[in-house]
Order: structure tokens, then C-alpha cells, then sequence
């Protein structure tokens, strides 16, 4: 009886070990799983140690508004990222990319029609934000005054760059790259200077910074509601680098697309 009892334990812990094992083996050819573990808890240590340094040198209420300005602002552009990325899986997840892809339907009207569907569902996420921040904190977006409608231009050109960016990734690369989709914009939060003023990031972060459209929006907004006006030299340089981030984008896309049709991976996001 002893032995049995003996022999069940052993084969108990085999089975879980091998189920160890099996994990192991699965993430060490899965790269995108071990950057989405190192990725998250990194970026929140970066990102609320250098909000807490802000706090810290400035007076409570005026860093309240600001950030509560900096969470409005910043949805724009995760969602604007977000929704035209996940347009796309959308279709990967339901095995309609082949079928977009041999319709008559071009590549720019693809991602064009994605653009709008994603307008429309920002608006109305932004839109109920800024009446509950008005509501339960008394924080109205329009505080921001004339630069508030630029700087929602310049965001939303930025996200959808990046969007752009994480479908071809995915399409290059696979399914596996779709987590792309999700870090895409955070990787890009710590240099946007958010919750805190570029002055806080240290020298050749804030060289990275300053190529970061984003950064002089949420520079620009910081100086809006501390009572100057709006820069409208930092808005134009945001402006031309959106635009070289967008062609950067496209040729991406446009590469990855060609790419996959050579290699004839197209038909697998179908199978």
C-alpha cells in the first residue's frame, strides 16, 4: 500500500513538472511574452517615480489640473492607437484579413476607413471623460483654451501613426506580434513627458523627447493652464514630426504588405 501511495506522489509530481516545463518551453519561443513581463512593471516604476519627483517641486492643486489635462489628452492618443490597431486584429481574430485584402479594397482605403471608425469611438470615450472629470472634479477640458483642438490634432495623428506601425508588425511577423498593439504607445509614454515636465527626464531622454510629437503637446498644455499662452512654435515642430511618423508608418506598411504577400503568409491570418 505504502509503495503505491509512494509511486502516485511520484507520478503527482512529474505531471506538474512537466506542466512547468512545457511553460518554460513555450515562453522561450514566444519573445513577445517575455517583453510584455519585463515591460509593464518597468513602465509603471519609470513613470510614477518620475511623477512623484513632480509632485514633490510643485504646489498640489496646479499639479492636480495638470494632470488631469495630461489623463484627457493622453487617452486621445492611446485611443486613437488602440482603436485602429484593434480594427485590424479584429479582423485577424476573426479570419477576415484574407478576404479584406483580395476585395477590391486598397490598402490606404483600409486604413483610411479604420482612421474613421476610430475617430468616432474617441470622440465619444473623450467625450464622457471630460463630463466626468467635469463633474467630479471640476476640471473642465475647454480650460485648456485655443490650443486644446491642436493639440487633439497632433495626438490623434500620433496614435494612428503608431497604429499603423503595430498592424504591420503583426503583419510582418505574425500573430504573435500583435502584443505590439498593446505596449505600442507606452513605449513611447515615458519620452511624451505625460504627468511630468521634460525637465524632470534626464539629458539624452529629453533629446529622445524632444522627436516625440506628443512632448511638446503635454509641454504646451502645462504652460496653457499655468496661465501663458499657447506655443504655437512647439505645436508646428509636433505638426512636422507627426508627419514624418506618419510616412515612416505607411512605408512600414506598405513594406510589411509586400513582404507577406512574397512569402505568401497572407493566406495564413486566413487559415
Amino acid at each position: 500500500m505504502s509503495e503505491l501511495i509512494l509511486d502516485g506522489a511520484a507520478a503527482q509530481r512529474r505531471r506538474i513538472a512537466s506542466v512547468i516545463r512545457r511553460d518554460f518551453f513555450a515562453l522561450r519561443r514566444d519573445p513577445p511574452r517575455i517583453v510584455d513581463m519585463a515591460f509593464w512593471p518597468t513602465a509603471e516604476l519609470v513613470l510614477w517615480g518620475l511623477v512623484s519627483m513632480y509632485m514633490q517641486q510643485n504646489r498640489v492643486h496646479i499639479a492636480v489640473a495638470m494632470l488631469l489635462g495630461a489623463v484627457l489628452l493622453w487617452q486621445v492618443m492611446h485611443r486613437s492607437q488602440g482603436e485602429l490597431a484593434f480594427g485590424f486584429l479584429f479582423d485577424v481574430w476573426s479570419r477576415n484579413l484574407l478576404n479584406v485584402f483580395v476585395s477590391p479594397l486598397s490598402t490606404l482605403e483600409y486604413v483610411a476607413g479604420l482612421v474613421l471608425a476610430s475617430v468616432v469611438k474617441v470622440t465619444v470615450t473623450i467625450g464622457v471623460m471630460s463630463v466626468l472629470a467635469f463633474t467630479f472634479y471640476g476640471f473642465g477640458l475647454l480650460t485648456i483654451g485655443p490650443g486644446l483642438l491642436p493639440f487633439v490634432a497632433v495626438l490623434m495623428v500620433m496614435g494612428w501613426a503608431l497604429g499603423v506601425v503595430a498592424i504591420a508588425a503583426v503583419i510582418r511577423f505574425g500573430q504573435s506580434a500583435q502584443i505590439v498593439a498593446f505596449i505600442m504607445v507606452f513605449v513611447f509614454q515615458p519620452f511624451a513627458a505625460v504627468f511630468y515636465p521634460l525637465s524632470v527626464l534626464p539629458g539624452p531622454a529629453q533629446a529622445v523627447a524632444a522627436l516625440v510629437p506628443a512632448s511638446h503637446v503635454f509641454e504646451g498644455m502645462r504652460t496653457t493652464l499655468a496661465g501663458g499662452g499657447v506655443e504655437w512654435g512647439g505645436l508646428a515642430v509636433a505638426a512636422l514630426l507627426d508627419v514624418v511618423y506618419v510616412a515612416a508608418a505607411l512605408a512600414s506598411l506598405l513594406y510589411a504588405l509586400r513582404y507577406a504577400r512574397l512569402k505568401g503568409k497572407l493566406s495564413k491570418f486566413g487559415a
